[in-house]
């Protein structure tokens, strides 16, 4: 969980540092993009090889590989002397973090069984969902203290110790695992992988910034015929009895494959959220990026609360609990929104702190038993390559969320926002988030009978 945490709070935990970047780098606007976007592409390319490598060659040792190597790109980034230098250990830091986060849902699936394997892949949602929900305050809070005035790259720095920690610890706490049997890797699916996810997250993530040039849409239609091409060399692998890097027995389990989905629609509003709310507050209220990180904290407390209740109600309601934590995370959305719309730019902005909570409380009914829910039924020699899968849905959920309601948002408030646009573009986004809530709902519907979390 340690090593999962400082690979997945990187995705949020930079914007942070925006502000300062710009100050102390002299970074331009295209360069601060490409510090959020070298990452997030070399994550969601990676994830699939990444987890397919796991169940190749051992799921602990590529763990520690991909720890060490995001350990120091992290100190890379901490220590870059220029824009340049940091942009390119960013890129390396995301595609070691791919070889990380599928190792441990793949290792969990392996190492525990019954009801010790649900309490573990509770704890991985919990913590998926606290490196999101609280990446903004703790990266307020290094940026605050400016410890031996290292300003912004204290949020790299930190990530040194605690990586050296938990690779001195992997190999005496964490077992081994692998696939049976030993093939090698398809590298003709990762080149059609690769290709085709980059073609979707690249102008996903800088298409809004840069107007939606040409390039992007060019990206997109490419896209659609490298990932067709990569379907069916996986099939063919499959039929063969070759190594596909992907094997599709994996989607005839309905609830992997509707499970995926589900997912991938519910990070889209999830992602977006932390994105409206850290804009709504540092740009429409004029709070610093510590004290709107302050107000992450009644969101975070009723995740925690929501994930601590969601195993019980899993018990008694299966699949239904997703239902019902998804239609709460609408409810708090909306209430969010109609608080918002009502407070002027002098109204108390704690006015937010119920809605947020109840937002909260609904995140933690989905986040903590998804996992489970979607994974229960996969084959141990799958696990890491499901994992993979399970990862990049969820990190094409944020990039789809981000660019979609990015739009949204930016349309509403305008290039010169005020404090009124600002509270209406947040109110509107939060509407559209609460409506993709309200599909999550729908699609949990189409899940098996028997999906019961464990």
């Amino acid at each position: 969980m340690a090593g999962l945490f400082i690979a997945n709070i990187d995705f949020f935990i930079v914007n942070v540092a925006i502000p300062s970047l710009q100050r102390n780098m002299h970074a331009t606007s295209a360069e601060i993009q490409l510090v959020a976007a070298t990452f997030n592409i070399g994550l969601s390319a990676m994830l699939i090889t990444g987890g397919r490598l796991g169940d190749l060659y051992g799921r602990r040792k590529v763990f520690s590989i991909g720890l060490a190597l995001f350990t120091l790109a992290s100190l890379a980034c901490g220590i870059a002397p220029n824009m340049g230098e940091l942009i390119a250990a960013r890129a390396v830091q995301g595609a070691a973090a791919a070889l990380v986060i599928p190792q441990v849902l793949g290792i969990l699936t392996t190492a525990y069984q019954g009801k010790a394997r649900a309490a573990a892949f509770n704890a991985y949602g919990i913590t998926m969902g606290a490196s999101a929900v609280f990446g903004q305050l703790i990266g307020g809070l290094l940026i605050k203290a400016d410890v031996f005035g290292w300003d912004w790259r204290t949020i790299f720095l930190i990530n040194a110790p605690i990586g050296a920690v938990v690779l001195l610890l992997t190999p005496k706490v964490v077992p081994e695992s692998r696939a049976e049997g030993h093939t090698g890797l398809d590298w003709t699916g990762v080149i059609l992988v690769t290709a085709g996810l980059s073609a979707v997250v690249l102008p996903l993530v800088e298409g809004r910034e840069q107007g939606w040039p040409t390039w992007t849409w060019e990206c997109l239609i490419a896209s659609v015929p490298l990932l067709a091409a990569f379907w069916y060399t996986q099939r063919r692998k499959a039929a063969r009895n070759k190594s596909p890097l992907v094997h599709p027995s994996l989607f005839e389990d309905r609830a992997f494959g509707v499970g995926v989905v589900s997912l991938l629609v519910f990070f889209a509003a999830m992602a977006s959220f932390f994105l409206v709310l850290a804009l709504y507050l540092q740009e429409g209220r004029g709070l610093s990026a510590l004290q709107s990180g302050l107000l992450f904290i009644p969101l975070g407390l009723g995740f925690f609360i929501g994930s601590a209740q969601a195993p019980k109600v899993a018990a008694k309601l299966g699949k239904q609990v997703l239902t019902v934590g998804a239609v709460l995370q609408a409810a708090g959305n909306i209430a969010l929104a109609a608080t918002a719309w009502h407070l002027d730019s002098s109204g108390a902005v704690g006015w937010c702190v119920p809605a947020m909570v109840l937002a909260g409380f609904g995140m933690g009914f989905v986040v903590a038993p998804l996992a489970s829910l979607v994974l229960e039924g996969v084959a141990p020699q799958h696990a890491a390559a499901a994992s993979g899968v399970f990862s990049t849905a969820q990190e094409m959920g944020n990039a789809i969320g981000i660019a979609v309601i990015g739009v949204v948002f930016f349309g509403v408030a305008g290039h010169h926002g005020s404090a009124h646009t600002y509270a209406h573009a947040f109110g509107a986004s939060l509407f559209v988030q609460a409506g993709i809530c309200v599909l999550v709902a729908a699609l949990v519907q189409l899940l098996p009978r028997k999906a019961q979390t464990p």
